[in-house]
């Protein structure tokens, strides 16, 4: 990857304005676009935050953080897109709204511009089918939260991705510092196929009265070595992520198992969705 490449990053979401810093700060120029201020100016903290961390605790010289931060552009337009070399989606988990970002993107992406979408569930050949004629410069990018510290991408092909595509997606994850991993284009992928069903799984077990909530992340971290249990990990990343994931793969693979468990279908509906909203499996509000 050339320093002369660009990434537009949609959506200044937490992927989001974690892949435009990771861009920027590996020298690649990021395009911040969200057609919300508000979320920009969230972004724009969250990388200013971010660099003078990193300067504080000596992972980079002031100079370098400065540097990154005057590659990154804020948009709230798609026209700002049209320079870039890769255009990475990273909005809402919703089928519908990805579909009408790569289609509005078409238009004003260079002819070999690729389309990568940040998806962490929904299938990457559906997705394509919003940009006819140009399916194979499809592909996804599963980044892992949060961007800056996790090394995988789980790079997804659709039924049409090139292995051009392929190629040059896989050089733009290694130029990021990350590690791509290869995954075929099925519900859920690699990634949350395995963790959702075993997050609902700790559900099941904390509904039946197997142990509480405490416990059963205790017995995960120290019996298998997690790094968090699986019902705090919920917690981090959004009951209703969660369950919107299960409800992805039921409905994708027709099998009961992954049906969403009825506790955390009650969480949801209660609004009681994890950190973001500071009460979920556990109360985050209090200390």
């Amino acid at each position: 990857m050339s320093h002369s490449d660009s990434i537009a990053v949609v959506g200044a979401g937490t992927m989001g304005a974690g892949i435009a810093l990771v861009g920027a700060t590996s020298g690649l120029k990021s395009i911040q676009i969200d057609v919300c201020e508000e979320a920009l100016g969230k972004a724009r903290a969250l990388h200013a935050k971010t660099l003078a961390r990193n300067v504080q605790k000596e992972r980079m010289t002031q100079a370098e953080a400065d540097a990154a931060a005057t590659r990154i552009e804020y948009a709230n337009s798609l026209d700002a897109a049209a320079g870039a070399t890769f255009a990475i989606e990273a909005a809402s988990e919703r089928l519908d709204l990805k579909k009408s970002i790569f289609a509005d993107l078409r238009s004003r992406l260079s002819e070999d511009a690729i389309l990568a979408t940040n998806t962490s569930s929904i299938s990457i050949t559906e997705i394509a089918t919003a940009v006819p004629g140009v399916e194979d410069r499809v592909i996804g990018m599963h980044f892992f939260n949060p961007v800056p510290v996790m090394k995988l991408v789980e790079v997804i092909r659709g039924l049409a991705t090139s292995d051009a595509t392929l190629d040059a997606t896989l050089r733009l994850a290694e130029s990021m510092g990350k590690t791509p991993v290869p995954a075929n284009d099925r519900a859920g992928f690699v990634s949350n196929r395995v963790l959702m069903p075993l997050i609902n799984e700790a559900f099941f077990a904390w509904m039946e009265g197997v142990a509480e909530p405490e416990h059963i992340d205790e017995i995960m971290k120290l019996g298998c070595a997690h790094p968090m249990g699986p019902l705090r990990l919920a917690d981090f990343i959004g009951l209703d992520v969660c369950h919107d994931i299960m409800m992805v793969l039921y409905r994708e693979l027709g099998d009961s198992k992954f049906f969403p468990c009825p506790l955390l279908r009650q969480l949801v509906t209660a609004g009681r969705l994890g950190d973001k909203t500071g009460h979920g499996v556990y109360n985050h509000s209090e200390g």
